[in-house]
């Protein structure tokens, strides 16, 4: 069902669908929810508005679409409606489109067997995560904060003035208590088990590259990052600007291993920004056509079989963006089971198998056949703002990309 079109106002669609405004706010429209401040945008159109914004239209509504849908879904409703509990464990963040509704069938399924009293809030990932981080900033102290977050990327866990300052005080352990990660990422060539103990992973988000081979042209066919960042590749990449925390890990990736002049160059590669629903249908295209796009392992099985889009996970590894769990170590007896159903053997296997998010659960087998991972390190994390270097990143990415 299609609910939108890029006629409609700012006020017509938030008025009539709410659950966009934190999306809207995500991607830099604030103050929709303050009527006042609709008064003065709120009449102009999505379509001008995009475009004042340099943003693409399509993608834009595709994104919209689905939030409103996954919202409207009754199945989707009926997963979120839950009781709440005056005294139970609280839960927020944000889970893969892909994978949200069988993980929270399952939490569903969790709860119910053993009576967790559980007040979740777990919102799709398209959603963004201001909603999340307004909470962060407005707890001021570990006693307001959730119980237990789950989320991607790097920019909200290592903010230091978002959780940064609660892990500097230890509020956060890893209580999932498995003793091994999976083979895939134990070894002496990555590691994502904290070594401090303060984070819990639950699996990744490999961005890998779908290849148009007819807009390639005679170009050589780009195998690895090393290969996208020359100049013969320049105004001919489409990148997921818009799903933040693949696109920050990728930049942060690009900067540990390239330099600042690697970043530069991968600036210099921007085509345009698409969803990754978008990207897999991107040979469609009339006019800017992407010879690259870069994208979440899971789209790239969306792609047709036998036509000019080819898969190709990056010979110096797939760049990763972290699935993160934090869990209150003054909450560890009420959260310990919680904890472990996430980290479990079942739901490895739904972000694995359902969503293609390797999982670090060591029983689950993530079909990876020895790929390369590019991750930057806990060493690389623990030894920088994280939040200021992204910032950084963002502003020679954005120098080079307007250029």
């Amino acid at each position: 069902m299609k609910y939108l079109d890029k006629n409609m106002t700012l006020n017509e669609i938030v008025e009539k669908y709410p659950e966009t405004i934190d999306f809207f706010a995500s991607k830099g429209f604030k103050g929709l929810e303050d009527e006042s401040i609709r008064k003065k945008v709120g009449m102009l159109k999505l379509g001008m508005a995009l475009s004042m914004k340099k943003m693409n239209v399509e993608s834009f509504l595709e994104m919209l679409e689905e939030i409103i849908s996954q919202n409207r879904d009754s199945a989707d409703v009926n997963l979120n409606k839950t009781e709440k509990f005056e005294d139970g464990i609280s839960v927020m963040g944000l889970l893969p489109c892909p994978v949200k509704n069988p993980l929270l069938e399952a939490l569903q399924t969790f709860q119910k067997d053993t009576g967790a009293r559980i007040n979740h809030e777990l919102k799709a990932a398209s959603s963004g995560l201001d909603w999340l981080k307004e909470d962060v900033i407005k707890a001021n102290h570990p006693e307001k904060l959730a119980d237990m977050f789950i989320s991607a990327g790097f920019d909200l866990f290592f903010e230091d003035e978002l959780m940064g300052k609660f892990k500097s005080k230890g509020i956060f352990k890893d209580i999932t208590e498995l003793k091994e990660y999976n083979s895939d990422f134990n070894n002496e060539e990555i590691s994502l088990r904290d070594p401090d103990g303060d984070y819990s992973m639950l699996a990744v988000v490999p961005a890998v590259f779908l290849v148009n081979t007819e807009a390639l042209g005679d170009r050589p066919f780009p195998k690895s990052w090393s290969d996208l960042l020359k100049p013969e590749f320049e105004n001919s990449v489409s990148l997921p600007i818009s799903d933040f925390d693949l696109f920050n890990a990728i930049l942060i990736s690009i900067y540990k291993n390239y330099g600042e002049n690697g970043v530069r160059k991968l600036g210099r590669t921007l085509l345009q920004n698409m969803h990754p629903s978008q990207m897999v249908k991107s040979d469609k295209l009339k006019v800017n056509v992407p010879a690259v796009t870069i994208m979440p392992y899971f789209f790239t099985k969306m792609t047709g079989q036998g036509g000019p889009m080819v898969a190709q996970w990056p010979e110096d590894g797939a760049a990763l963006s972290p699935i993160f769990m934090l869990t209150k170590e003054e909450k560890r007896e009420e959260l310990q089971e919680l904890a472990k159903f996430f980290s479990s053997k079942e739901v490895g296997e739904i972000l694995s198998h359902q969503g293609l998010f390797p999982s670090i659960h060591p029983e689950v087998d993530n079909h990876l056949e020895g790929k390369k991972f590019m991750w930057v390190g806990w060493d690389y994390i623990k030894n920088n703002d994280i939040g200021k270097l992204l910032n950084y990143c963002e502003e020679l990415f954005f120098q080079e990309a307007k250029k």
